[in-house]
C-alpha cells in the first residue's frame, strides 16, 4: 500500500490515479522489455547490427545489411530505438531489423 503522503499521477491508460512511485516502477519495468530480433535484451549504450537493407526516407539513401550503430538510445516505444548514423541524426529504427552485437 502507498504512503499517505506518497505523490499521485494521473494514468491516462486506465483512468485512475496511482502513485507516482508505482507508476515510475511500471515504467521502468515496461523499458526494461526491449527486445532486439533474436530476442536478446537491449539497453541503452548498448551496439546492433542490422540484419536487413533499410531505405530511410528522407535521407534518400540505404542503410546496408550489417551496418553497426552504436550507442543506441531507448523510447517509450519497445519496438524503436533511437540511434545515430555517421551521415543520418535522428535516426529511429525498428527492433525487428536489428541484432545485438
Amino acid at each position: 500500500m502507498a504512503d499517505e503522503d506518497d505523490d499521485y499521477v494521473y494514468d491516462e491508460v486506465t483512468g485512475e490515479w496511482r502513485p507516482a512511485s508505482e507508476m515510475k516502477a511500471a515504467a521502468t519495468a515496461a523499458q526494461a522489455e526491449v527486445r532486439d530480433a533474436s530476442g536478446n535484451r537491449l539497453s541503452d549504450g548498448d551496439s546492433v547490427v542490422l540484419i536487413k537493407d533499410l531505405k530511410v526516407k528522407g535521407a534518400g539513401q540505404t542503410l546496408k545489411q550489417g551496418t553497426v550503430i552504436r550507442s543506441i538510445r531507448l523510447t517509450d516505444d519497445p519496438e524503436e530505438i533511437d540511434c545515430r548514423h555517421e551521415t543520418i541524426r535522428g535516426l529511429v529504427l525498428r527492433t525487428e531489423f536489428v541484432r545485438k552485437r
